[in-house]
């Protein structure tokens, strides 16, 4: 893993690219152009190694054990806590929660204000969100008898920042937004909208998963009430997250499982729970993720995210002007300098799924459908769209592959 020393921060793509194993295998006799990061990015030999290391030689139970080998696994577990509460500077790293990922950190939090909010009480979640910071909320009103108000969107796919300053109001509780579009790749003004909340005595959530891959998040800068991040998008293992909170919000909100390590004291009369973590981390977690997640961002971290974020909008830059050269595309979202590295379009007279059927034909996987964003979908009144998403792993030859296919698709379906 090395770089080219260059002033436009160009990485060395063909010595990156052999710590990804995946990277160099053929899918139906081609080989594999992998431009579906945003559902999930591939997983360098660094991290793999470290899982396997730690089932030849660290495997046991954490917390609970006074031998050798649960105090190694211990560590090893409480170092990768404390690499992901540096990577995203949180002040304490018992504010970190280890989770599953993201949608179970935010089904932590809606759990948690069920017996918070009131009838009376509104909270907002914005129209490019995923379902998993759509649905939790609509359960936790119907629980509650909160109201659930939406920030609405524009046509070129960014927030309509008047309309959110005129929801925001002494009945508003609770602000739920992506830090990025994982449909669009808009990136949100994130700050604005946490500063804004504040000033109504709101508390905010980000949905981190998207942002995670391509920008380095400062969750005390951002002065951010909980932020959530999934490691499966940054190079980690499928299974493991984090949720961020602050002290005082998590030491507000009730448990939300029960079982072991979680408690202070059980008897049949009354439990006591444990402080921070381990009062929202039951049984027994996913240790071997939890490590390579730490393991996922020293990898990536030693790249540097700004030069990750700088040849990622090259290579979107690019795409750009290649695809827009196709007739009949229309791509969804705004301008390149306002998102991170997803194409997402159509082809006028084309249903994405035949497009993303064809281009596996030859290699290319990309993602098509609604995204689990189906009211962004419903907003352009379309079934879905093709969505390639970039990650510094690939590289400007695959962009040419998939340009070539895509014309080759259209071809065939016109």
């Amino acid at each position: 893993m090395n770089m080219v020393n260059t002033s436009e921060q160009l990485l060395d793509i063909d010595s990156i690219r052999k710590d990804f194993p995946i990277l160099h295998r053929e899918i139906n006799g081609k080989p594999l152009v992998y431009f579906d990061n945003a559902a999930t990015s591939q997983t360098p030999r660094q991290v793999i190694d470290c899982i396997v290391d730690y089932y030849e030689n660290k495997n046991a139970n954490i917390h609970r054990g006074v031998h050798s080998l649960s105090q190694i696994a211990t560590d090893a577990y409480e170092s990768a806590r404390e690499k992901v509460r540096a990577h995203f500077n949180a002040k304490h790293g018992h504010e970190i929660i280890m989770t599953s990922g993201t949608t179970h950190s935010i089904n932590l939090v809606a759990n948690g204000y069920a017996s918070i909010l009131k009838p009376e009480d509104e909270i907002l979640v914005s129209a490019m969100e995923h379902h998993s910071n759509i649905v939790p909320w609509q359960m936790l009103c119907q629980k509650t008898g909160s109201k659930l108000k939406v920030i609405p969107m524009s046509e070129k796919g960014e927030l309509v920042m008047e309309a959110y300053k005129d929801l925001l109001n002494e009945h508003t509780k609770l602000v739920f937004v992506n830090h990025v579009s994982n449909a669009l790749g808009t990136i949100n003004p994130i700050k604005e909208i946490i500063d804004l909340a504040h000033q109504v005595n709101a508390k905010v959530l980000i949905d981190g998963a998207q942002s995670a891959p391509h920008l380095k998040a400062d969750v005390q800068a951002l002065d951010v009430d909980y932020y959530t991040v999934s490691a499966h998008k940054i190079c980690g293992p499928t299974g493991v997250g984090m949720l961020y909170g602050k002290e005082e919000l998590l030491n507000m909100l009730p448990p939300y499982q029960g079982g072991g390590e979680m408690i202070d004291e059980v008897t049949f009369e009354e439990t006591t729970y444990a402080g921070l973590p381990h009062k929202f981390e039951a049984g027994t977690p996913n240790i071997s993720g939890g490590i390579a997640f730490g393991a996922a961002l020293d990898y990536m971290n030693a790249i540097g995210f700004d030069t990750i974020a700088a040849y990622e909008m090259q290579l979107l830059i690019y795409a750009t002007e290649e695809i827009e050269k196709i007739d009949g595309v229309r791509i969804y979202g705004t301008t390149p300098e306002h998102k991170t590295a997803v194409l997402s379009f159509n082809i006028e007279g084309l249903h994405p799924y035949d497009i993303g059927t064809l281009l596996d034909k030859m290699g290319i996987a990309v993602r098509t459908g609604h995204h689990c964003a189906q009211p962004i979908m419903d907003f352009y009144k379309i079934p879905g769209t093709v969505r390639a998403s970039f990650s510094f792993y690939n590289s400007k030859a695959e962009i040419d592959s998939f340009i070539t296919a895509l014309k080759k698709a259209k071809s065939m379906l016109l």
